[in-house]
C-alpha cells in the first residue's frame, strides 16, 4: 500500500484521478481548500492552502510515498488578478515541492500544460518534449507553467533523489467541462483568426485519470506530452458544433480588443489572438512509446462527447 496526497483534489482532474483510484490498495489524502464533492473509500480529505506553509504541515503530517500535484489556476475566479494565480502556479509548486523534499516524498507528480511552449508562429508541429519552453509572458497561465516547469528542472538537478513526472497536457475536456476555453465554443459562432486554423489537441478526463495513475504507481519517470491522436482545427470544431466560423484579420481582432476590454465588453485582451492563431499541437509519440498509455480516445472524439454531454 503507498499513500498519495492529491493537491487540487477538488477540482475537475482531482476527482477522475481519486474515482481511478477506488479500488486500489493505495491511500489516498484529498487536499483543496474545499473538499472534493465525493471521495472514495480508500481516501480522507485534509484541508490545505497551497499558498500557505500548510503543504508543510501537511506533507510532514502524512508522509506521502507519492504527491501528485494538481493544483492550479486554469479559469481565473472572478475579481481575482495575475498575483492570486502566480501564488497558486509558481508559489503554490514550489511549497508542494520543498514539503516533499523535508518529508522524503519518493515521487512526484505534476501537471504543467501544452501552455507552457508558448503560442508562437515557429512552434514545431508537431511539439515534441525537446522542443522549447517558451510560455508567453502577455499569458498568465503560459508564463507560469513555464516558471514551474523551469523550477521543477532546478530541482532535478539539485535533488534528483525526488522522481518527477510531468506532464504537459493539452486542452482536458470531460463531461459538461466549464472554462474560458469550451466558452469559446459556446458562442453562437466560432471565432478565428484568417489564415490560421486554430488547432485543438485534447485528452478525456478518463484517459488523463488513468495516466495520472500509471504516474503515481508503476510507470517510469520523466517528462511527456499528454494529447490524444489528432488534432482539430477550426473547421472540424465547427463541422461538429454546427456552427459558423466569423474569421477576422489578426490586426482588426487585436484593435477590437484592445478598445473592448477596457470597456467591460470583453475579459479578452489583444494578447488573445495569439492564442487563436498559434496553438501548440502536441506530439503524443513519446506518452505512447516510453510512458506506455495510449489514449482511449481521439480528439475528436474526446470533443464530441463534451458536446453531447452539454446538450443533454
Amino acid at each position: 500500500m503507498t499513500c498519495i496526497l492529491v493537491t487540487g483534489a477538488a477540482g475537475m482532474v482531482g476527482r477522475a484521478f481519486m474515482k481511478a483510484m477506488a479500488d486500489t490498495e493505495h491511500q489516498l489524502i484529498a487536499c483543496d481548500v474545499t473538499p472534493p464533492s465525493e471521495l472514495p473509500d480508500n481516501a480522507q480529505f485534509c484541508p490545505m492552502d497551497v499558498t500557505t506553509d500548510a503543504p508543510l504541515r501537511v506533507v510532514a503530517r502524512y508522509q506521502p510515498d507519492v504527491i501528485v500535484h494538481l493544483a492550479s489556476v486554469v479559469t481565473p475566479p472572478l475579481g481575482s488578478d495575475r498575483d492570486f494565480a502566480y501564488r497558486v502556479d509558481v508559489l503554490g509548486t514550489q511549497n508542494v515541492v520543498k514539503a516533499a523534499l523535508a518529508a522524503g516524498t519518493k515521487r512526484l507528480i505534476v501537471t504543467s500544460s501544452g501552455a507552457a511552449y508558448g503560442y508562437h508562429a515557429d512552434n514545431s508541429v508537431p511539439l515534441s518534449e525537446s522542443d522549447p519552453l517558451r510560455g508567453n509572458e502577455e499569458f498568465a497561465y503560459a508564463h507560469h507553467k513555464r516558471l514551474v516547469e523551469e523550477f521543477l528542472a532546478e530541482v532535478r538537478v539539485n535533488a534528483p533523489q525526488l522522481e518527477q513526472v510531468v506532464l504537459r497536457v493539452g486542452t482536458v475536456l470531460g463531461k459538461g467541462t466549464k472554462n474560458q476555453i469550451t466558452n469559446l465554443f459556446l458562442k453562437p459562432r466560432l471565432l478565428a483568426v484568417t489564415g490560421s486554423n486554430s488547432p485543438f489537441v485534447f485528452i478525456c478526463t478518463r484517459d488523463l485519470a488513468r495516466i495520472l495513475c500509471r504516474a503515481a504507481t508503476n510507470g517510469p519517470t520523466g517528462i511527456f506530452n499528454v494529447a490524444a491522436d489528432d488534432a482539430m482545427d477550426v473547421q472540424d470544431l465547427a463541422g461538429v458544433l454546427n456552427k459558423p466560423i466569423l474569421r477576422l484579420p489578426a490586426w482588426l481582432l487585436r484593435m477590437a480588443l484592445r478598445i473592448a476590454k477596457p470597456l467591460g465588453l470583453t475579459q479578452y485582451g489583444p494578447e488573445q489572438v495569439r492564442f487563436l492563431q498559434y496553438r501548440p499541437v502536441l506530439s503524443n509519440a513519446a506518452l505512447k512509446q516510453e510512458f506506455g498509455y495510449s489514449p482511449q480516445k481521439s480528439s475528436r472524439a474526446v470533443f464530441e462527447c463534451w458536446h453531447q454531454s452539454v446538450q443533454q
